[in-house]
């Protein structure tokens, strides 16, 4: 028997409605985008295929949600040739190089470099003018003892907070607020989102780049964005803290969101993923369809695991990036696999529940 690369799963809502009446491409009113740093290259073929073979068939507008690397990919699908930024941004992150011990300032660089090289002269002026597309991005602003950038206060700040979280969620409401910025042409269906403080900022040319850039700042690993244009002062930080998978209503009633994800699960934060039990809201999922590599795919990859953010330590730079782009190559059965769903007709047919 064929061994799939491809797991599909849905909400409650998207499983019925698939099953009973087929899938329309141009039902789908979300693209969702999870935090997950150096995950993302298992994603990079099957955003190429997206972009080629579904983008030209949906019915705008289309939001796209994205947190940390996330809001990174689809600052790509929004420019008016997405394919040409995709390819810009996986050269670009496979050949980044560190020295031997690099500090906070020389990877927040770094991180600015590359997405000076994805965007690009025009990207922000495209992505806020897109026919089709509305980008979101999700980062948090820290509040009290988590908007310092003294490391062990720092430490100590995002300890408590892990802590707290482990009894109850909405405690990072304490350390963080969520930071909506979004495209203002269209309200999209998280705009009035419950739970956390909330913060809405639209986002403009003054301050697309920045909102991205702090919407994947990792506390202890980049800095903290200062002051961006248009919100409220302070120290802004990755989108991951909160929503690490997206934990936020994804659709409105009428449509469904496709959700290209790293694992078959979502996990809500940052701080929970050693957190068996903590699933997002099923009303907050229930038109998802969710897409990501089987354990059996995975498991063929380079140290059997997907590239994470961990490769920079274990692995020797010309380790890393042999794997990586191993990694990117294998991730080709996983676009020709999903072509070959949509194509064929087979999405019902390949739906399991979300859980």
């Amino acid at each position: 028997m064929k061994t799939s690369s491809l797991t599909f799963k849905a909400g409650a809502g998207a499983l019925q409605s698939i099953r009973t009446h087929g899938f329309d491409i141009s039902s789908i009113g979300t693209i969702a985008g999870a935090s997950g740093g150096a995950k993302w290259l298992v994603l990079s073929q099957l955003d190429r295929a997206i972009l080629k073979n579904l983008v030209p068939k949906m019915a705008g507008p289309v939001h796209l949600i994205g947190s940390s690397i996330g809001s990174w990919r689809f600052a790509c699908y929004a420019q008016k040739d997405p394919l040409a930024a995709i390819e810009r941004f996986e050269a670009a992150y496979l050949d980044q190089t560190y020295s031997e011990k690099p500090d906070v300032h020389e990877i927040t660089a770094k991180s600015r470099e590359i997405l000076a090289e994805v965007v690009g002269p025009h990207g922000v002026q495209q992505i806020l003018e897109n026919p089709l597309f509305r980008l979101h991005v999700m980062a948090v602003r820290s509040r009290r003892s988590s908007a310092t950038e003294n490391r062990a206060l720092l430490a100590a700040s995002l300890m408590a907070a892990a802590s707290l979280n482990a009894i109850s969620r909405k405690t990072l409401g304490l350390f963080f607020e969520r930071a909506l910025f979004f495209d203002e042409r269209e309200v999209p269906p998280f705009f009035d989102l419950t739970g956390f403080p909330l913060q809405r900022i639209a986002l403009t040319r003054e301050n697309l780049f920045d909102a991205i850039i702090a919407s994947g700042s990792i506390p202890l690993v980049l800095s903290g964005v200062r002051n961006i244009s248009g919100a409220n002062p302070g120290v802004y930080r990755d989108g991951g803290v909160i929503d690490y998978h997206l934990d936020l209503p994804h659709s409105s009633s009428e449509k469904m969101t496709l959700f290209p994800h790293f694992y078959d699960r979502i996990v809500p934060g940052w701080f929970d993923k050693r957190l068996k039990w903590r699933r997002p809201h099923p009303g907050n999922v229930d038109r998802t369809i969710l897409v990501s590599p089987s354990a059996e795919f995975v498991a063929k990859l380079p140290n059997a695991k997907i590239p994470d953010r961990s490769d920079f330590v274990k692995l020797t730079p010309a380790a890393r990036v042999k794997a990586w782009r191993t990694c990117v190559a294998a991730c080709a059965a996983l676009a020709d696999e999903f072509n070959e769903v949509i194509e064929k007709q087979q999405l019902a047919a390949r739906l399991q529940p979300l859980w």
